[in-house]
């Protein structure tokens, strides 16, 4: 059998989408192909929790490309089409039909699964997981008919709910089990701000809440309740409690998993033909000098198109500095940089914290090593370069808001 020509990506996602778009704007004309088990082509994530969920985006804008694209461009879509085997001596991939595909090259942005609550009640009718499409479809019906919706979770997913929940009119209560929202994401100094901005909009924030069951009658949620006893009455229930890397074809493939699928700088996995992008890679960072695993959209976006060119031969590495960002209510923010928990020594702010009009800077060692702007606009290039010039800056300076941002880059030792 001659060898197959093909480059073949298992997940038809923004991941695998932008891989396939980035093999042809590179020119590659062989055969490409792109494998979803999904019955919907592939869109955008964010959107789930932040403008369709709210109701401002149309169901059309959450798709990546138009649906004749793929045809136009003579990329093979497979939906409904689920992998169940990778075998890299043979370079083919097991279809759930029973059939082979084979390949050249093949690209793996299988992206994440979300984490299931192991209580008592927790597959009940009325409890909501946020992944796909159609789960937000679910969400956004919910809120129609629920005036009382308990978010178990108060990470980016919880919140982002819980704002579109209340925004809906609904009565919204947070749980979770550290002591603020996103505390090791962000550290105490800047979770106490998220925790206000719920507070403000009327969520009731459960801290220390450990849930012992999802209560429920004829079938359906009506409640949580806690370890200590107390319940609260909910019409819905929406759990964001992480995500895991859907790892499982790699594993069994016998590719190197470590946190996700482990990759270089160049996205390639441990057999040289397979590369790996978006949620399921940890790969190597050559600014930050270690794997990291990033969950978020630009990861997703940008990822890819090196996997793609790297594919095609090109000596590219992935070395973007990890970016997110979130909108909650009347606060919009972006994120820049990468800091473990604990891995920082001061936070400076930059700005008015009481109207929520700032720049929130993480330092280790008197380098940025982070910078979330919050309703503050077109800094992220400039927070950006603060993070890799890999410079000490004077925290008095990074904090007045007189001293131009491109000035600390004008002038980075500076240390009065």
């Amino acid at each position: 059998m001659a060898a197959s020509t093909a480059f073949v990506t298992v997940g038809a996602s923004l991941a695998g989408a932008k891989a396939a778009q980035t093999l042809r704007d590179e020119g590659f004309d062989g055969p490409v192909v792109l494998l979803g088990e999904e019955s919907e082509r592939p869109y955008e994530r964010p959107p789930l929790s932040k403008g369709y969920l709210l109701g401002k985006d149309e169901r059309e804008t959450v798709y990546v490309h138009p649906p004749n694209w793929y045809a136009e461009h003579d990329v093979e879509l497979r939906l409904g089409a689920t992998v169940t085997a990778i075998h890299p001596a043979e370079h083919q991939v097991t279809l759930a039909d029973g059939s082979r595909l084979g390949y050249a090259k093949l690209l793996l942005t299988t992206g994440s699964a979300p984490r299931r609550l192991p209580v008592p009640g927790a597959d009940l009718d009325g409890v909501h997981y946020l992944r796909r499409l159609a789960d937000s479809d679910r969400i956004k019906q919910s809120f129609e008919s629920a005036s009382r919706i308990a978010v178990i979770g108060a990470g980016w997913i919880g919140l982002e709910t819980a704002a579109a929940a209340r925004t809906a009119g609904a009565e919204v209560t947070v749980l979770e089990m550290a002591e603020l929202p996103l505390l090791r994401v962000l550290g105490r100094e800047v979770a106490q701000i998220f925790a206000d901005l719920h507070t403000d909009h009327g969520v009731d924030l459960r801290f220390g809440a450990q849930v012992a069951e999802i209560t429920g009658a004829e079938g359906r949620a009506n409640g949580v309740l806690l370890a200590d006893g107390s319940r609260i009455d909910a019409d819905a229930v929406i759990v964001g409690v992480g995500i895991t890397p859907n790892t499982q074809l790699a594993a069994a493939a016998g590719l190197d998993v470590d946190n996700g699928i482990r990759v270089d700088a160049h996205l390639r996995t441990s057999h040289p033909d397979i590369y790996a992008a978006g949620d399921v890679a940890n790969a190597f960072h050559p600014l930050l000098d270690k794997h990291i695993r990033v969950e978020h959209w630009a990861n997703a976006l940008n990822q890819p198109q090196i996997a793609a060119k790297g594919m095609l031969g090109q000596d590219v590495s992935y070395d973007r500095v990890p970016y997110f960002f979130t909108d909650q209510y009347d606060l919009g923010m972006e994120y820049t940089g990468y800091v473990e928990p604990g891995g920082y020594d001061q936070v400076v702010f930059r700005g008015r914290r009481d109207t929520r009009e700032f720049i929130a800077f993480w330092l280790a060692e008197g380098w940025v090593v982070a910078g979330m702007n919050v309703n503050v606009w077109d800094v992220t290039d400039l927070i950006r370069s603060l993070v890799t010039s890999r410079h000490q800056i004077d925290p008095a300076r990074l904090a007045d808001p007189d001293v131009p941002l491109d000035e600390l880059l004008d002038r980075p030792g500076s240390m009065a």
